[in-house]
């Protein structure tokens, strides 16, 4: 009875259904996130998974507004969760770091220690010589996990703060050289769904 009563409240409709709509949106467009970096990276088979579940609560979003239809804060609660899941879509995405990046450093300045101390830390790296507006420079390349590029860039600026560089994604990797950590990212579990393979 009192479960009748409540579904049959104001509260209810006014407070509950739109707050469970706001966070199957945020859960629904934050997997839609997710899932398009999957694609992109290649996760063939995780990608399909997330779709699923992504899918299927947005069915029970928009159920829920076909149903309250005169009640605009269901309106508002759907593009609010819109908006959030966006937004925890992308931090979800910075955390897994997934994939792969090219590094490009160009420095006027000697770049073999900077050469030197990537070798030392097990990143493969190229090295050319290279003429630019300025005159002759240093061309360097790296290829790394997105979740090192932090560690790569605080080495450049350490070694030459005035270095200009960029960063590219890479869609896909064969052999090539790259640091061992030992983390959840490489667990043997996850690697069937890596687009790409690492080796020495």
């Amino acid at each position: 009875m009192d479960s009748i009563l409540l579904a049959n409240s104001g509260y209810y409709t006014w407070f509950v259904i739109p707050f469970l709509i706001f966070i199957a949106r945020v859960a629904d467009v934050s997997m839609g996130t997710v899932r398009v970096i999957f694609v992109s990276r290649g996760f063939k088979y995780l990608a399909p998974v997330v779709g699923f579940i992504e899918i299927l609560i947005w069915l029970l979003a928009i159920g829920q507004i076909m149903k309250n239809l005169s009640n605009p804060m269901c309106y508002i609660a759907y593009a609010g969760g819109f908006a959030m899941g966006n937004y925890v879509g992308i931090c979800i995405a910075d955390k897994l770091s997934l994939g792969v990046v090219l590094i490009r450093v160009i420095s006027k300045k000697d770049a073999l220690p900077l050469v030197e101390q990537l070798k030392k830390e097990n990143y493969g790296v190229t090295s050319v010589d290279g003429y630019g507006a300025s005159g002759e420079v240093k061309v360097i390349f790296t290829i790394v996990a997105r979740r090192e590029v932090r560690s790569v860039i605080e080495l450049v600026k350490k070694f030459n703060p005035n270095a200009f560089y960029t960063i590219e994604e890479v869609g896909f990797v064969e052999k090539g050289v790259f640091p061992i950590r030992n983390n959840w990212h490489d667990a043997a579990w996850l690697r069937i769904f890596k687009p790409f393979r690492k080796g020495k």
